[in-house]
This record gives C-alpha cells, sequence and structure tokens, in this order.
C-alpha cells in the first residue's frame, strides 16, 4: 500500500510524512528515542544550532525493490561521516547502532511513502544533530537533539540522467584546514550566493576550486566531482576540504571492480580539462549527473556532449542504481533490509 502521490512527477522538496524520530542528549546520555507525529521542533531562543551553527546533517535514501521490499544503500557509512562530524563541532557521540535503527523505525513507520519499484523516486532521509538548551556564551550546548525525518523524492536535477552545464566560481566553498569535510549547514549557506548566481546564468550550479590556489577543482556545488580521462581513468579530487562522498567511494569501487578502470583520488586541474572525455557531478541527492560542460572565465569546456551521457558514467550510474533498488548483487555489506 502507498499514498496518492503522483511518483514520476516528483522534485526534490519537502512532503511531510506521518512519523519522525527523535531522541535527546542530557547529562552525558542519550535517551532511547521515539518516533513522533510532530515535525515542528521546540528549541530555547539560546540553542548553539541558532547562534553558533552547532550542527551537522546526513542524508541517505530508501528504494523500494521490485519484490516489495525496501533497501539501505550503505546507512554505516552515513553513521561514521555523522560520527565525524560531531566530532569536528564537538557534539556527542552517536552510536552506528542508534543510527541504524532509528534509520529503520523511520522508514518503517513511513513505509507508505517510499515510491514504487520503476517510479525512479525514493524516500528520502534527513538524519541531523543540533546543539540546544538555553545557552548565550560561545562554547558547546549543554543539551544536543539527534532527529530523522524523510521525504519521497524525485531526481535533484530536473533533467534527471541528463548533462548539466556548470560554472566555476570566484567563492571558496570551505576553508583549507575549516569545516569542509564535515557535513555542517554552514557550507551549504555559504554556497547559497554563488549557487544562485550561476543559476541566474542558466548554469545548473557552480565549481568550487581549491581555496588555497585556486587551481583545482573540489566540488560541484553539493556534490562531489568525477571525471573520465581519455585513457579510461576514473579520476576524483583529493583535498582534506572536501567532503567525503558515500556516492563516490563506492563510484571509486565500482568502477574499479565492476567496469576494470583504474582510479585514483588526486589532482583535477581547471586548465586540464582537456583530459577527460567524461566528467560527472555525483552524491546522495544527485546520484550521478553528468557534466555536459564547464565555463571558466571566458572558456567553456566541452566534455562528452551537453545533450548525451558519456557510456562509461551511464555504466556507472546503471551498476550503482541497479545495486541500489536490488537488481544487481551488491558488493558485502553494502545493503540493509528493513524488515
Amino acid at each position: 500500500m502507498s499514498k496518492d502521490i503522483d511518483w514520476s512527477n516528483l522534485g526534490f522538496s519537502y512532503i511531510k510524512t506521518d512519523k519522525r524520530y527523535i531522541s535527546y542528549w542530557k547529562d552525558g546520555e542519550w535517551d532511547e528515542g521515539a518516533l513522533t507525529e510532530d515535525n515542528t521542533l521546540h528549541i530555547s531562543e539560546g540553542s548553539t544550532a541558532l547562534h553558533y551553527g552547532q550542527q551537522c546533517f546526513e542524508g541517505l535514501k530508501a528504494y523500494r525493490c521490485k519484490d516489495g521490499s525496501i533497501n539501505l544503500f550503505r546507512p554505516d557509512r552515513n553513521a561514521a561521516r555523522i560520527q565525524k562530524s560531531c566530532e569536528r563541532l564537538l557534539m556527542p557521540h552517536i552510536p552506528t547502532e542508534k543510527f541504524i535503527d532509528a534509520c529503520m523505525q523511520v522508514v518503517r513507520a513511513n513505509e507508505e511513502f517510499v515510491p514504487p519499484y520503476g517510479s525512479g523516486a525514493t524516500l528520502y532521509l534527513r538524519p541531523f544533530v543540533i546543539g540546544v538548551g538555553d545557552n548565550i556564551g560561545v562554547h558547546a550546548a549543554p543539551e544536543y537533539i539527534f532527529s530523522i525525518f524523510c521525504s519521497p523524492v524525485g531526481p535533484y536535477f530536473k533533467g534527471g540522467m541528463a548533462p548539466t552545464n556548470f560554472i566555476v566560481s570566484d567563492y571558496d566553498r570551505a576553508a583549507p584546514n575549516g569545516t569542509g569535510a564535515a557535513k555542517v549547514g554552514g557550507n551549504y549557506a555559504a554556497s547559497l550566493l554563488p549557487g544562485k548566481n550561476a543559476q541566474s546564468r542558466n548554469f545548473g550550479d557552480c565549481i568550487y576550486l581549491d581555496p588555497a590556489t585556486h587551481t583545482k577543482i573540489e566540488e560541484v556545488g553539493a556534490a562531489n566531482f568525477f571525471g573520465i580521462t581519455k585513457d579510461n581513468k576514473f579520476i576524483t579530487p583529493y583535498s582534506p576540504s572536501i567532503l567525503p562522498s558515500i556516492t563516490k567511494y563506492s563510484l571509486l569501487y565500482l568502477a574499479e571492480h565492476r567496469l576494470g578502470l583504474e582510479v585514483e583520488e588526486g589532482d583535477v586541474f581547471i586548465d586540464k580539462l582537456d583530459e577527460f572525455k567524461e566528467a560527472g557531478a555525483c552524491g546522495t541527492a544527485a546520484v550521478i549527473t553528468p557534466i555536459g560542460g564547464i565555463q571558466t572565465k571566458d572558456d567553456f569546456h566541452v566534455f562528452y556532449s551537453e545533450t548525451e551521457v558519456g557510456p562509461i558514467t551511464k555504466k556507472l550510474f546503471d551498476e550503482l542504481y541497479g545495486i541500489q533498488f536490488g537488481d544487481i548483487e551488491a558488493p558485502e555489506n553494502w545493503i540493509y533490509k528493513v524488515k
């Protein structure tokens, strides 16, 4: 049984679902957590999340399989990443078991919102941790909330699996030794203006270069970059200020072990784009968005095509997509069944 929703025409926007999970940290420990119908948080006006940005979040999806069962894709990696984000912002550790159990509870409680197999839509889960409690000084919060809500979503970019053009931004996404590798809201707030500027020029989003030298690609909007060289090497940027994308590391594995490509995390120089025959942006929300071309100052570089998806990018998408929806055998421990 599923909700009466036009699944094939979903965008990437908020839809209120029936239940969400919430857990409180006080006096040095998390409570057991519970499901609630209330989608409004009630927090102190002095909460550090509001004034000092002490918060982080995650994103993962639940996938309806052909047999009606539901998959979670590598939630243990999301648990590990939110733990690192919490550590960076002096927030309490969320045990992996607690994180995965909370995800399972939310999916089970909102099973009618998991889109049907074949619709191309998924149930997006948004876990987050915020510092709360009465506070005014610049220090860690006395209390915290860990919560997960969900919403059925379609493709992040309107074109879906179609090439999108991007433009290089003069803005920096994160500082060299800042919070770029943590999934914190401040990184995204800082990206709103350059993103809007890119979209006003009819680009999908902007490309961020490394903040130290402005010579190397770091991220594509809120996604990670990858390129396929002319000698069939899968390359993705490496930098301490890049968010470690679970999708990116999954593609690195699949490119090497399923497609037989040589893979590398390394420098991607903005003035050497002609080394690549295909390029893409990857992340949980977008999965893979092929990059048609990149605008750098007065130069516009086209990769495979502005209208067609490159063959290797398509193979990578099909492999990952098939694994997530249960049509292709997954590497060990990548899929968690919601039971």
